[in-house]
């Protein structure tokens, strides 16, 4: 049952909008880094490591925490019009059933998201002449974003559930990204959900910044995003059917 429901997640999104978001907003953001990095090259080095720092500052910052936002708040949008939220609510499914649909569908994007964000990156590379292929540890610092992305996912998609809004939860995980770098750069970045995305990332690093903390990272990333996906669930178990 709960994978049907994801595919039915899935095929609200098939036809969206933000299949446009998807493919412009990396683009644009790994353009910007691209372009910071040919105008350095004589600061920071010409290697896929020194590409890696400058196409992940803008994007890891900015771009990828909103991304998810959008995707979170358009599906509970398309639940918000015509009164769908009550015929999603009164269903014969399990609440968490259909609440984890809904994030497996988010979460799916989200990893495409990131592998599109390495196309991206391998793209630039070879237009800007680098040699080979990037190196393992970028991938892995891909994979790590996705994971800190699910925490961050399962916080938008609660805030979409009960603010209406499609702006609003956008630009709360803007404001979440700057703060997010704020706790990051202050050390304090496992005990923030914002700062496990840009930490995962290795956002605007040559070296590891996880080197020896990979459990606790993991841990921190689990541990938020079962508190979110609980709050979503009991929240959408004590929301009254008749008030929308």
């Amino acid at each position: 049952m709960l994978f049907a429901c994801m595919r039915a997640e899935l095929m609200k999104l098939k036809r969206s909008f933000i299949w446009s978001v998807f493919l412009i907003l990396p683009v644009i953001s790994t353009i910007m880094g691209c372009f910071n990095y040919i105008q350095n090259t004589d600061i920071v080095g010409v290697s896929w490591y020194s590409l890696w720092t400058q196409t992940t500052l803008f994007y890891s910052n900015f771009f990828y925490a909103p991304l998810i936002a959008v995707y979170c708040a358009y599906l509970w949008r398309l639940e918000n019009f015509n009164r769908n939220r009550n015929a999603l609510l009164a269903a014969p499914v399990p609440i968490p059933c259909l609440y984890l649909a809904q994030f497996l569908a988010i979460s799916c994007v989200t990893l495409l998201t990131q592998l599109w964000v390495g196309v991206l990156f391998l793209i630039c590379g070879l237009i800007t002449g680098l040699q080979g292929f990037p190196p393992l540890d970028t991938i892995i610092w891909l994979l790590r974003g996705c994971v800190g992305g699910l925490a961050i996912a399962a916080l938008q998609l609660f805030f979409s559930s009960f603010i209406r809004s499609f702006a609003l939860p956008i630009a709360m995980a803007l404001l979440g990204s700057v703060a997010g770098l704020l706790f990051s750069s202050a050390g304090f970045g496992l005990f923030f959900p914002y700062s496990l995305m840009l930490l995962g990332m290795n956002s605007n690093k040559e070296e590891d910044v996880l080197a020896g903390s990979f459990l606790p990272f993991f841990l921190s990333c689990g541990i938020f995003l079962l508190i979110f996906l609980w709050c979503g669930i009991r929240y959408l178990k004590k929301t009254d059917v008749k008030a929308y």
